[in-house]
């Protein structure tokens, strides 16, 4: 079952600033629809706490929740679908577990782990990381403009459709040449949430991934 993919993506954050509620309360009131959960920290009472608010969140402003790991989670709160970080996660053995009415989303840093979970079951692939201020990049190389325009071209080749969604550190500086590689969207958390103004600095992303 072919799922909606949007093209920002907002992944939450640990912020002193702002709470992970915080975020995606401000997030949505810029237009977000698309809220990445990803906290590694709490407990399962802190998280679901978390995400049972986040959830009203979204109902209430049609937004998508996307929850970082905690597969174990899966039934207990208003969840529409997970993401897995693992580059080399048994993807289809995830999607067995959750079926088909959960979107399922996956990380990949080469092209062989892109297609191959593609044909695994992932219905969207964040591919990265792009900027080496990201965190992800103190473990894998950094995935270059190049490298997304091939990367859209050999799922091309190969028949295989699927949305690339770039991520790890990118900037507002770098938004437009990324996009410009023909990727789905873009995955954006500390250039928005460690900004100023949060609403604003969403909408200025969001302005690029729709012109």
């Amino acid at each position: 079952m072919k799922k909606y993919i949007e093209k920002l993506h907002f992944i939450t954050q640990d912020r002193d600033r702002y709470t992970h509620v915080n975020q995606a309360q401000l997030a949505c009131e810029a237009g977000a629809k698309w809220i990445q959960y990803r906290c590694l920290t709490k407990s399962d009472v802190e998280l679901l706490a978390d995400i049972n608010l986040i959830a009203d969140i979204c109902d209430d402003w049609g937004a998508t929740l996307i929850v970082t790991a905690h597969l174990h989670l899966e039934g207990k709160a208003d969840i529409q679908g997970f993401h897995i970080e693992d580059p080399n996660a048994a993807v289809a053995a995830i999607r067995r577990k959750l079926g088909d009415a959960y979107t399922l989303g996956s990380s990949a840093n080469t092209f062989e782990d892109l297609i191959r979970q593609a044909q695994e079951g992932t219905d969207y692939v964040e591919f990265g990381p792009f900027n080496p201020a990201s965190s992800w990049a103190q473990t894998y190389p950094l995935v270059k403009p190049a490298d997304y325009q091939l990367a859209v071209e050999k799922l091309a080749r190969e028949g295989i459709s699927i949305p690339i969604v770039a991520v790890g550190g990118i900037t507002l500086t770098d938004a437009a040449n990324v996009l410009a590689t023909g990727v789905h969207g873009i995955a954006i958390s500390s250039a928005i949430n460690q900004a100023e103004d949060l609403i604003a600095a969403y909408q200025d992303f969001y302005h690029y991934t729709i012109s």
